[in-house]
C-alpha cells in the first residue's frame, strides 16, 4: 500500500523508502489497516462518500459562509471575504505543493467500498497534501470566530471528518491528510492575520 514517488530521492537499492519516508510509509500502512474493518459496510461507506462529497469544490464552506453572512453589514462582508481568500489561497498552495512533492495516490486495486451512496469523484492530482483536507482546515480556521465554541467545534469537526473520509475511501494516505490539516490551519491563521 505504500505509495512511492514523493518527488524526493530516499529509496534503497531494492526500491523501498529509507529513513524518514520509510517511517511515514509504515504509519500510513498501519492507519490504512485500522480502516479496513469499516470498509464495505454500506452505511459507513455511504456516509464517507456524502461527507467527502460536501468537501468537493468548497460546497460545505460556501454554505457556512452564506449562513454566517445572512445578515447584511460587517458580518456578511467578513464571511464573503473569508471564504474567497481561503478558497483562492488554499487552491494555489495545494496545487504548488502537489507539483513539487508528486506523491502517488494509495493503491486502490483491492479497495472494498460498497456501491451505497453517491459516486465519488476520481482523484487526478498527486497525493500530498490532501486538497480536501487542506481546504477544509483553511476554511474552518478562517471562518472560526472568537468565543463561538459551538460554531468553531462544528467547523473543525466537519473539517476532521472530511479528512478522515479521504483515508477511508483510500483517496489519500494518512500522512497526506495530516499534512493537509497542518498546512490548511497555518494558511488559515495567516489569512486571518492579513485579511
Amino acid at each position: 500500500m505504500t505509495g512511492p514517488g514523493y518527488g524526493l530521492d530516499d529509496t534503497s537499492a531494492e526500491g523501498g523508502h529509507t529513513g524518514f519516508l520509510a517511517v511515514v510509509d509504515a504509519v500510513d500502512d498501519r492507519v490504512d489497516r485500522l480502516f479496513e474493518p469499516l470498509r464495505g459496510i454500506p452505511a459507513v461507506d455511504a456516509a464517507a462518500k456524502v461527507i467527502t462529497g460536501v468537501g468537493d469544490h468548497g460546497w460545505l464552506w460556501t454554505g457556512i459562509a452564506v449562513w454566517r453572512g445572512r445578515r447584511s453589514g460587517p458580518t456578511r462582508r467578513a464571511a464573503i471575504r473569508a471564504l474567497g481568500v481561503a478558497g483562492v489561497s488554499s487552491t494555489i498552495v495545494n496545487a504548488g505543493i502537489k507539483q513539487v512533492v508528486g506523491r502517488e495516490r494509495p493503491d486502490r486495486t483491492d479497495l472494498r467500498i460498497s456501491n451505497a451512496g453517491v459516486p465519488v469523484r476520481e482523484p487526478k492530482t498527486s497525493s500530498f497534501p490532501s486538497g480536501h483536507t487542506l481546504a477544509a482546515f483553511t476554511a474552518a480556521t478562517v471562518l472560526s470566530r472568537p468565543g463561538d465554541r459551538a460554531g468553531n467545534a462544528f467547523l473543525f469537526t466537519a473539517a476532521g471528518l472530511i479528512g478522515t473520509t479521504r483515508i477511508h475511501l483510500r483517496a489519500h494516505h494518512a500522512s497526506d491528510v495530516v499534512g493537509g490539516m497542518v498546512i490548511g490551519t497555518a494558511l488559515g491563521l495567516a489569512v486571518k492575520r492579513f485579511r
